[in-house]
């Protein structure tokens, strides 16, 4: 799979994990995660994981960057790149559900392991028969 044209936002992306990762709050699994979302207009977000001693309340890195995106008014992702320093982690249902909101099947989801290693899929081999419903009108204007 292609990583996208520009290597260097590749490294840029890589960079922004690794530091994201930092500010995990991983106190019960110790398992650090962070993700860094690209806006289809090049902007990047970045979440950790924020795990809560009631797990309901925790939220995962990917959400975490995919909110604060929407929240600042995009709404087209072109890839999101996945990292732990703990070992390879991939989206949670929970978290490939709510991509699929704004990402189609298409969107790459890039998962770095500590090593470095990246490895490359599209958001529906990993939400295959995922359940959308059609967006109302005009919802592309609620930003």
């Amino acid at each position: 799979m292609k990583y996208g044209n520009d290597e260097r936002k590749l490294d840029e992306i890589r960079e922004l994990a690794q530091r994201a990762a930092g500010s995990a709050y991983a106190p019960y699994s110790g398992f650090r995660v962070a993700a860094v979302l690209e806006g289809a207009d090049g902007r990047l977000w970045s979440g950790a994981n924020v795990e809560s001693a009631v797990p309901s309340l925790g939220i995962c890195a990917e959400r975490n960057a995919l909110f604060q995106a929407v929240a600042s008014g995009a709404r087209e992702f072109s890839r999101m790149l996945v990292y732990s320093p703990d070992g390879p982690a991939y989206p949670c249902g929970s978290c490939r559900q709510a991509l699929l909101e704004f990402c189609g099947s298409e969107t790459q989801i890039l998962v770095m392991s500590p090593d470095g290693s990246v490895t490359g899929h599209t958001l529906g081999d990993l939400l295959p028969c995922a359940f959308t419903l059609p967006h109302p009108e005009g919802w592309e204007d609620l930003s």
